[in-house]
């Protein structure tokens, strides 16, 4: 991870703001879709600041700039911005929140701006009042995305890849059925329509995938759905027949550029109900301040929270035996990879880097069937490096692979029939106590989550506590979520639910069919970082009482690969975690064994690491 030199982008920047008569520009991560992982040509934030982290904001004045992200990237960011910039690390006390920052930068009647398609509608309204209470003149949308104007001939093209229909023996649900949910819900809010923004629910919603985006399986699109009507705005040039026949009937095509404009006739046109209210648009509270103010803004609009985000995150049948079928191959994969990276490291002395590590997992994945690529940059980290939450080895500019130091794996992979993300931490030869007395606090933490029974309408705020509690007791934390959703065969990180201190995971509660990461940690600067990650679906749960005859939930994991018998020192653990753990890598032996017969290598690893403790 090296350090980017950013002062000539800076300076064109700020030329483009003096001509735009801007004293504070905002640079988000995310595209026009709110996008976690994006397209090359929409990476501004990392463009300008040389920050590569996945989550993160940019303020340039003047004479300033800071970059705002979480704990994830702390380590990362210092490494790779250079003395222009200031880092501001969200959620350390007295630190101010890139917000905060902006608004203190405009004291003075200064006017900000940033470009409306990348910024939601709540976020401009809340950063407006903060730059006013502040001083400042008033953020104001830029047409034009004066990162783009420094980027110029050099900004990687708009990807157009081609679209595919997602079978009914992998999707569970057909596309009628889905726009009936989402035109009940239109009923029951007295709303015209819904115009949506999120590239993973336009997928879901119409039984389609696509590659525009690296390790989504997504593509570049907006859709609305009215009582009588749907549409999908996208390049029609992605659709082939098989598409084209799929939607025949039930969605009528439109040019992607046409929405702003369509919206703004939506908006101008009032529809009225029964009684002659008029009938306000639904738009997420996700969607573009662009898309709010084409539809004429507050009077026009009811921003929610996405139904379809809602009902794509509790998935049907088909999906969940997809997901539980996917990990195990997936598991599989992972298990030869271990045992074949031991035996290389160990008994071949082989000299290995991180990104040789890497490659060789994709391989063993690729051979498993349904395979389609993988779900995120694969985290093939050693030593120091495992303690860089997000790290990232760069092929030519990476560590080799040190037998005598931890070594964390969080990888995952795209299926046909579901999505993994898989964390293990291992150690090929002595781990010190320290090492073996955190994974073991981080593994009691992991069961604790799974254990859980709780009441239906707890939400995942509300379970954080459980998997760090053993960590608090000796002054240990980690600065991370502990779960977040997962897509069926979409994106790897999946809202509304989660399980953690963000504020969105306290208002959403768990649901049976929702799928779910469990993975505490816990990192040393410089030293080592541990992270076990396993894939949880909730279900129902037998509980002996019943209070207030509620109904109890639980959790289901489907991830299949041991845990690291070398870092787990049994004097910490309890015998019904023993007990969990026993049953646990009994299931893994007998589900993923069969895929290594006539290799002895693997299956010797396999025997090994799943004995009973």
């Amino acid at each position: 991870m090296d350090t980017v030199h950013t002062g000539e982008r800076l300076s064109h920047l700020r030329s483009s703001m003096k001509q735009h008569e801007l004293d504070v520009y905002i640079v988000p991560s995310e595209d026009s879709h709110q996008s976690e992982y994006i397209a090359p040509c929409d990476a501004r934030r990392e463009f300008i600041s040389g920050f590569s982290g996945s989550a993160g904001t940019a303020v340039i004045t003047r004479e300033k700039a800071a970059l705002a992200t979480d704990g994830r990237y702390f380590n990362q960011a210092s490494k790779q911005l250079d003395q222009n910039w200031t880092l501001l690390k969200q959620g350390l006390q007295d630190v101010p929140t890139w917000q905060e920052w902006t608004a203190e930068q405009s004291d003075g009647n200064k006017l900000v701006g940033v470009d409306p398609t990348i910024i939601t509608a709540a976020d401009a309204r809340k950063l407006a009042e903060k730059i006013k209470k502040k001083g400042g003149k008033d953020l104001v949308a830029v047409k034009d995305n004066l990162v783009d104007v420094v980027w110029s001939a050099d900004r990687p093209a708009r990807p157009n890849e081609k679209v595919a229909v997602l079978p009914m023996q992998y999707a569970g649900k057909s596309i009628q059925d889905k726009l009936i949910q989402v035109r009940k819900e239109l009923d029951k809010k007295k709303c015209a329509g819904f115009i949506i923004s999120m590239l993973d629910e336009i997928a879901w919603l119409y039984n389609l995938r696509g590659s525009d985006i690296p390790y989504n399986p997504v593509f570049f699109a907006y859709a609305s759905v009215t009582p009588d009507n749907a549409v999908l705005y996208v390049d029609k040039s992605k659709l082939d027949d098989s598409v084209l026949s799929q939607l025949s009937g039930a969605v009528t095509i439109k040019p992607y550029e046409a929405v702003l404009e369509d919206a703004r006739a939506m908006g101008s046109s009032a529809q009225r109900d029964g009684e002659g209210k008029t009938l306000k648009w639904m738009l997420s509270t996700k969607a573009s301040w662009a898309l709010y103010q084409a539809l004429g803004g507050e009077k026009n609009v009811e921003e929610i929270r996405s139904p379809i985000g809602d009902a794509k995150a509790i998935k049907n049948e088909v999906e969940l035996k997809g997901m539980a079928n996917c990990h195990v191959r997936d598991g599989a994969a992972l298990i030869q990879f271990f045992a074949w990276l031991e035996n290389q490291l160990v008994n071949e002395k082989a000299q290995l880097d991180e990104v040789d590590a890497a490659d060789k997992l994709e391989h063993f994945r690729a051979q498993k069937d349904l395979f389609v690529g993988l779900s995120f940059p694969t985290i093939s980290s050693t030593g120091a490096n495992a303690a860089v939450i997000h790290y990232g080895p760069e092929r030519g500019n990476c560590s080799t692979i040190d037998p005598s130091k931890v070594y964390l794996c969080d990888s995952g992979a795209q299926y046909l029939d579901g999505t993994t993300d898989t964390t293990r931490t291992l150690h090929f030869g002595q781990p010190t106590e320290m090492e073996r007395s955190s994974y073991t606090l981080v593994l009691k933490g992991n069961i604790a989550l799974d254990m859980a029974k709780f009441p239906k309408g707890t939400t995942g705020f509300a379970l954080d506590t459980l998997a760090r509690q053993h960590l608090w007791q000796e002054g240990l934390d980690y600065r991370h979520g502990t779960g977040h959703g997962v897509g069926s065969y979409l994106n790897v990180h999946e809202g509304p639910i989660g399980v953690g201190t963000r504020v969105q995971y306290s208002e959403v509660p768990l649901s049976v069919g929702n799928v779910i990461s469990d993975e505490p940690g816990y990192y040393e600067d410089g030293q080592f970082g541990i992270r076990i990650e396993n894939v949880v679906v909730v279900k129902e749960a037998e509980t002996r009482h019943r209070f207030g005859d509620k109904p109890f939930l639980g959790f289901s994991h489907v991830t299949m690969v041991p845990m690291c018998r070398k870092l787990i020192d049994p004097s910490l653990l309890s015998q019904a975690e023993k007990t969990w753990l026993n049953q646990y890598h009994t299931e893994v032996a007998e589900k993923t064994a069969p895929y290594f017969k006539g290799d002895e290598v693997t299956l010797k690893w396999l025997q090994r690491e799943t004995a009973p403790i």
